[in-house]
């Protein structure tokens, strides 16, 4: 069954959400360049969200149409 894109831009939050985390756990642990590359993780994770709530938000609620 097809993910709605609701789902999706709840998993793309949730994605950035624990990024965020394991990149403060690594800050915090002295390891940077890995923490830099889960906040840039965390910051596209956070941009895809961003954009497909947008386009349910153009779509209604049915969300984008699936291609």
């Amino acid at each position: 069954m097809p993910q709605s894109a609701h789902d999706r831009a709840a998993e793309l939050h949730n994605l950035a959400a624990h990024a965020h985390a394991a990149a403060a756990v690594a800050h915090g642990k002295g390891e940077y360049l890995t923490a830099h590359e889960l906040s840039k993780q965390a910051h596209e994770h956070s941009t895809q969200a961003h954009q497909l709530t947008e386009e349910i938000g153009r779509h209604g609620a049915a969300g984008p149409p699936n291609d």
